[in-house]
């Protein structure tokens, strides 16, 4: 068996006694419960100790006046009905009191009848802003709950994105027994001395991913100069030159990787000026990109090559 519904609590703050008293009965009679006193320092004490539906608030009264009142109320109560009661020339100060967070007001003397109406307009104003309420934060929360299922959605794509790219750089490493392992030697190696430099973990993680793909352009490199033994004509190692423009252009589609494009497109240019491909030079190089240059022509030297000698870690 269904609870019966609680009635409605009315608060009735004003401080005349035949004007408070009155109303206090009529409300009485049609079904609220209905708590009356004569000052704003009572009204507080009241809303401190228990809940308050509706307020029927006198604008002129001794100690705090229903204007300064306003807001400590609604400060305590936020979803209170607030209706003000003024004097014929006090409707401005019950504007005000709008302005600060009631919902009507009535001039006083109050016909009853009137005063019925006001009430269940300003409680049905006051249902419909609570269930407003609840809609907003039941759409924050499916809003929040959303972006971050789209988030790990996301991380996922690029996840499997870069693993992706760096299977298409072990099959083509894997053709060469001289290549094999290069990118992610370069990749660990690059981290490292990243990591020594002091930059920070996602720095280091970018620089890492970098130094995987950095050679994914070759893709786009005809594999007799890739696989070819000695020395390469001036021709083709302008032709191999490109491999970090290619590069560059298959990643640029994954738009995540940004800074990581950048560092695979630069990281042959060189600190004077004369590497490739757009002749950057000193700072003008970013950082991971200087990083996994110098990184990728130490493991080129510390590698048995088909045209030079493996050299000593030291050394290289």
């Amino acid at each position: 068996m269904a609870l019966p519904d609680a009635p409605v609590t009315v608060l009735v703050v004003d401080d005349e006694e035949s004007i408070r008293n009155p109303i206090g009965r009529y409300l009485q009679h049609r079904g609220y419960a209905v708590t009356a006193v004569a000052t704003g320092e009572e009204a507080l004490e009241v809303l401190q100790r228990q809940k308050v539906t509706c307020m029927l608030l006198d604008v002129r009264l001794p100690g705090i006046s229903g204007i300064d009142l306003v807001p400590r109320i609604m400060e305590t109560e936020p979803d209170l009905a607030l209706l003000m009661l003024t004097a014929v020339n006090d409707a401005t100060s019950a504007a005000l009191c709008m302005q600060r967070g009631a919902l009507d007001y009535l001039t006083k003397p109050v016909d009853l009848d009137v005063l019925a109406r006001a009430i269940e307009r300003a409680l049905e104003r006051r249902a419909q802003r609570i269930e407003d309420q609840q809609v907003n934060r039941w759409l924050k929360e499916e809003v929040a709950v959303r972006s971050a299922e789209l988030r790990v959605e996301r991380a996922n794509l690029e996840r499997i994105s870069v693993a992706t790219l760096e299977a298409l750089v072990n099959a083509l490493e894997a053709k060469d027994p001289y290549l094999r392992g290069h990118s992610a030697r370069v990749a660990d190696l690059a981290a490292t001395v990243a990591a020594e430099a002091g930059v920070g973990d996602e720095e280091i993680e970018r620089i890492r991913t970098a130094g995987r793909l950095h050679d994914i352009g070759k893709i786009g490199i005809r594999e007799d100069i890739l696989n070819k033994q000695g020395p390469l004509t001036d021709e083709e190692y302008e032709h191999v030159k490109l491999h970090v423009v290619v590069g560059s252009q298959i990643l640029s589609p994954l738009v995540h990787l940004h800074e990581i494009i950048a560092y695979v497109r630069s990281h042959h240019e060189r600190w004077d000026g004369q590497g490739y491909p757009d002749r950057l030079a000193g700072d003008a190089i970013p950082f991971g990109a200087r990083v996994i240059g110098a990184v990728e022509i130490y493991d080129a030297l510390t590698t048995s090559r088909p045209y030079q000698e493996k050299m000593n870690p030291q050394i290289a």
